[in-house]
């Protein structure tokens, strides 16, 4: 049984950020990051999100800052870098440590002991596909870009 959709994150703007809604909707968490050279896998991933939004499909980006520094900016930076840059639509939560000893309880359920795809978070833009269950069915490379055949036949095989 998953945990997933018990969850509640910060969004950027302070504001909770529960995970029951996604309840149903096949949901993509990535880590993301402002200052990464994979930064520009933002503009794929609200091209999908504008792809299949309407058949219950999600993508959850949650920033995090453990690699090199790259996402050093306040939460309103964060929003305005994705506005501005990426046109970002989707929902983002506030910055998160997806490793070491004060890893997100997300994280936990992803990536940690007994998931279903267990060891750290190797960069910034690793992608979760997690099915409408909560069940996570897939865990792609931060260098699999979001539009990458691999990625959009998961999704839609969890849509169907």
């Amino acid at each position: 049984m998953s945990v997933f959709h018990d969850l509640t994150l910060k969004a950027l703007d302070g504001q909770d950020l529960p995970l029951a809604p996604f309840k149903g909707n096949v949901v993509l968490v990535v880590n993301v990051a402002s200052k990464c050279g994979l930064t520009p896998q933002y503009e794929a991933l609200e091209s999908l999100y504008q792809q299949y939004k309407g058949q219950g499909f999600s993508v959850l980006g949650l920033p995090c800052n453990q690699f090199a520094g790259q996402e050093p900016g306040t939460e309103q930076e964060i929003q305005e870098f994705c506005s501005v840059n990426y046109k970002v639509t989707f929902a983002l939560g506030s910055k998160l440590d997806v490793n070491g000893p004060h890893r997100h309880p997300l994280y936990r359920q992803l990536a940690g002991e007994g998931a279903e795809f267990p060891g750290d978070i190797t960069w910034n833009f690793e992608k979760f596909l997690v099915g409408k269950d909560g069940r996570v069915l897939a865990r792609f490379s931060p260098r699999t870009a979001p539009d990458d055949s691999s990625v959009v036949q998961a999704i839609e095989k969890a849509l169907s």
